[in-house]
């Protein structure tokens, strides 16, 4: 199946506030003189474009040549200057220094072990120059142990299914997510095409994140809850972090 399939359908079924939610909470938590932001992950680029209509000089990554495409065409069409890069986020020698560097919607849980993820923060605070700033969330061990097994989300249009089944993963505080998507091999007749994508999570305590950034060397590291600036709690969802370079 294309991506560019995938990303209208992923697109269709995205809530839009979780964007509003992810750029409002960036500008209340970046210094009010940062101006040059990596985004990483940024899939279809939806973020990206929205930090692009606040004023920021974007530079945006992604491991998908494909998901690039498909971003770039939205960006052209929101009339929004934003730099795509393809690459990955384990290793940004090459793609410059920023003020900030953001990476959202889970994105560090799709890496599969702890040094993976130290990877991820020893890179990023390489390409951040002094003083810079760097956000990013993750599922709490609470959304993954207790939210997600068993969670099921189905959805539908005239044009395409999708179906979420959710089970718990083969290592500690993982999770395996079964996707289905039912999507219209033509708009003009009616014959559905199945595909199926695994998607698998991980996530790890607080303090063991704490324990990474530190290593890396980030300093002044804030903690916070579910897009808000309160501390998390045990029945959190998605833990923030904001840290210093």
């Amino acid at each position: 199946m294309l991506y560019k399939t995938f990303a209208c359908v992923y697109d269709e079924v995205m809530d839009p506030l979780l964007y509003l939610a992810w750029l409002e909470f960036s500008k209340r938590h970046l210094p009010a003189d940062t101006k040059r932001i990596l985004e990483l992950a940024c899939g279809t680029g939806a973020l990206a474009c929205d930090f692009a209509r606040e004023g920021y000089d974007v530079t945006a990554l992604d491991l998908s040549e494909e998901m690039l495409s498909v971003a770039s065409e939205r960006a052209e069409e929101e009339n929004v200057d934003v730099q795509f890069v393809q690459g990955d986020m384990m290793d940004l020698s090459e793609v410059g220094t920023y003020e900030a560097i953001t990476c959202f919607s889970d994105s560090l849980c799709y890496m599969p072990d702890r040094e993976s993820v130290q990877q991820v923060f020893d890179s990023v605070y390489q390409a951040l120059e002094e003083g810079g700033t760097f956000i990013f969330d993750v599922h709490s061990i609470f959304q993954i142990d207790e939210v997600f097994p068993e969670y099921s989300y189905h959805y539908q249009t005239d044009d395409f299914a999708f179906l979420w089944e959710s089970y718990e993963g083969e290592k500690k505080h993982s999770i395996e997510h079964a996707l289905t998507f039912f999507v219209k091999e033509h708009e003009d007749d009616e014959k559905f095409v199945r595909h199926d994508e695994l998607h698998q999570e991980r996530t790890y305590t607080m303090e063991n994140y704490y324990t990474m950034l530190e290593s890396a060397n980030f300093y002044n590291i804030e903690i916070f809850a579910d897009f808000t600036d309160d501390k998390p709690t045990e029945n959190t969802t998605r833990w923030f972090f904001v840290c210093k370079k």
